[in-house]
């Protein structure tokens, strides 16, 4: 089977992932025929066009069941599309290629809604192409989409995403879909630690491992929204925009807007599998080294803070070295005269009075007892205090006129112009190419104020553009997203950098809620986490360190504690537990999670799996329990692991003994598949 196709009359297309169809009806506008299990094109056109059962004239007959649904006339939907002169937009015929499908509309101006099929995944990529096809004036979209997704009819809806803030991103949420427009949004800039760019559906009845489930995301690092939209009428949409309410798009004769793409995905195995069905599309598709390892990493913040120096990275990386740390950091307060927050953020040369021979000694150093060498970066600020802001202070993307809101005493760099990125890059560069260093932490530590209104997902665009321009001169440099945490995690960043820093708050507990939002969309490989010291300085619990190391076993491990403190015991037990995760990494960062306790009662618990190796990993919260019996999922049934069957591991479960006492404690279980007889 083809992966599109069309029914014998052109009318019907279908579009067939690895185990599902997407399916379209082209008449004078395009409309949504089925999207779930596998059928053809020639039985999807046996489909009857959906119809409302309310026949009134308050109602939009085909509200939340087109494809780019367009504000004019009897459409009181949310719009994918609107102009000053709301333009009714007709189908103009359609091309075919081997993975994509180009749907060309006009009407006053003309868009083409391409789909792409991504071979080997259950996942669909769209996004629009809007076009000023006149000779005179400038046409403005006040909404300009990637995509609306139309669910099919179901008695309920239920929407699943995540909520927070700074330190406490990734919180699940799940609430049934009102008959309204709920809209998820960031008007900051980024992408945003309230909330993440992605949205899965159900009927209500959908589990971890069972149930139908539709989910969506779109990649996109500036503001952006997503309203899901339910009608009185029975039916559920999704809309995926860049930009927030306040944001236009102006396009002069012959000018395209692109949008960002929105990609989606159905699975009828619960959540659990659309997780795992968006991390092999990341594996597959969007993550630029997918088959590295991410090395263990040891990064400075937590230990010195702003008080960095030769000196005091050297006794670190010493320490750091000891325990088979792969990769050094040196984080904030290297360059500039940034001994606080309050200054040198854009004066990217070595500090020298703390670096007086500059970074390469240091660096080499580094390099010297077998680690990598890597630098915190924040390229899009600059504080007030600094030679740059002195020489440029135009060079900020905030309004001429309107007093500049200062956050974290910075302001933000305006990326949409071409000699700040140009000087963005060359600053980047001269440091890579000074110190040979591998790795960069990108940080983005405030959100926009006064920003002209072209910032709001040009600035984004601009940063795309310097991290590229970045790792095509340099291809072995490998970057991580952050911002402030985890407020720039999503499919457009994560398709130029290697791992993201999940969130600022490194407290292991809460890092079990954390990391399950997470995972709910990103792969376990790109998310880091640190082992740093206990009382936690963000909330001051005291958790054991084999509790603190398993959290951060779960995905990407980094240490940030300040190891020059740290017992000749501690050190030890470190030593031996990043010694077992080099072991195990492959499984983490390369295998198949299965989430089987949520991170919502006493218990937690994450399996991995890959080929014939299986990583447990279980944390308890609270209580005594000291015997856990977990049952496995994905194993191959006739494969043996320590005498036991996988099919016996999945029926009757695996036991699992956690440390006498009550309170936080936790195991990690590693099996091998038994060798043939």
């Amino acid at each position: 089977m083809p992966l599109i196709e069309a029914s014998p009359d052109g009318a019907t297309i279908a579009l067939h992932t690895a185990h599902t169809t997407y399916a379209l009806r082209l008449d004078h506008t395009v409309r949504p025929i089925h999207w779930g299990p596998r059928i053809s094109a020639t039985d999807a056109a046996t489909i009857p066009a959906w119809r409302s059962p309310h026949q009134d004239t308050f109602e939009g007959p085909l509200d939340g069941a087109e494809e780019f649904p367009t504000a004019g006339g009897p459409m009181f939907a949310p719009a994918a599309l609107s102009t000053a002169s709301d333009a009714s937009l007709t189908v103009d015929g359609h091309d075919i290629h081997a993975d994509e499908l180009i749907i060309r509309l006009s009407g006053g101006l003309a868009v083409d809604l391409h789909y792409r099929v991504r071979p080997g995944t259950d996942v669909i990529e769209r996004w629009s192409v809007v076009r000023h096809t006149g000779d005179t004036g400038e046409i403005v979209l006040g909404t300009h989409a990637a995509a609306a997704w139309c669910l099919p009819v179901r008695d309920n809806y239920r929407l699943t995403h995540v909520t927070g803030g700074w330190a406490r991103e990734g919180w699940l949420h799940r609430v049934e879909v009102p008959v309204a427009e709920t809209t998820l949004v960031s008007r900051r800039g980024v992408t945003s630690h309230g909330t993440n760019p992605w949205v899965m559906l159900d009927d209500g009845t959908a589990g971890e491992e069972a149930g139908e489930v539709w989910s969506t995301a779109l990649a996109f690092s500036g503001s952006w929204r997503m309203t899901v939209s339910r009608t009185p009428a029975g039916r559920c949409s999704v809309l995926a925009a860049a930009g927030h309410d306040r944001t236009v798009t102006r396009l002069q004769p012959g000018e395209q807007a692109v949008s960002p793409t929105s990609a989606a995905l159905y699975t009828g195995g619960g959540f659990g599998a659309a997780s795992r069905a968006w991390h092999h599309y990341q594996r597959e598709y969007v993550l630029p080294h997918a088959d590295e390892l991410r090395p263990v990493l040891y990064n400075s913040w937590e230990a010195t803070s702003f008080t960095v120096t030769d000196e005091g990275q050297r006794a670190l990386a010493d320490r750091a070295a000891t325990l088979g740390v792969e990769l050094f950091v040196v984080d904030d307060g290297w360059f500039g005269a940034r001994t606080s927050d309050r200054a040198g953020l854009g004066d990217w040369f070595p500090n020298p009075r703390r670096f007086p021979d500059g970074l390469r000694p240091l660096a080499d150093h580094v390099r010297s007892l077998d680690m990598d060498f890597g630098l915190w970066v924040e390229p899009e600020m600059v504080n007030p205090d600094s030679d740059l802001h002195r020489a440029h202070p135009d060079w900020t993307l905030h309004q001429p006129g309107v007093p500049a809101t200062e956050l974290r005493h910075q302001l933000v760099l305006d990326f949409t112009r071409t000699d700040v990125r140009d000087w963005a890059f060359s600053q980047l560069d001269r440091i890579v190419r000074e110190t040979g260093l591998t790795f960069l932490k990108w940080d983005f530590n405030r959100p926009f104020t006064q920003a002209r209104p072209a910032a709001w997902t040009g600035h984004a665009h601009g940063v795309y553009d310097v991290i590229d321009r970045l790792r095509r001169t340099h291809p072995t440099l490998r970057v991580e997203t952050c911002a402030g945490g985890g407020g720039r995690v999503d499919l457009g960043i994560l398709a130029r950098t290697d791992q993201a820093w999940t969130s600022d708050n490194t407290d292991a507990v809460d890092r079990l809620a954390i990391q399950h939002g997470y995972t709910q969309v990103y792969p376990p490989g790109t998310m880091v986490a640190w082992v740093t010291d206990s009382p936690n300085p963000i909330t001051g619990r005291e958790v054991p360190l084999p509790f603190r190391f398993h959290a951060a076993m779960a995905g990407v491990l980094g240490l940030g504690g300040d190891l020059t403190r740290w017992t000749d015991d501690e050190l030890a037990y470190a030593a031996d537990m990043v010694a077992q995760y080099r072991q195990i990494r492959p499984v983490v960062q390369h295998g198949t999670l299965y989430r089987l306790l949520p991170p919502t009662g006493a218990l937690s618990a994450s399996q991995y799996v890959l080929d014939d190796r299986v990583v447990v990993f279980v944390w308890r919260v609270t209580g005594a329990q000291r015997t856990v019996r977990l049952r496995l999922r994905g194993l191959d049934p006739a494969t043996t692991y320590q005498g036991v069957s996988g099919a016996a591991l999945m029926a009757a479960g695996l036991t699992v003994e956690l440390p006498e006492g009550s309170g936080l404690a936790s195991a990690l279980v590693h099996l091998n598949a038994d060798p043939p007889p």
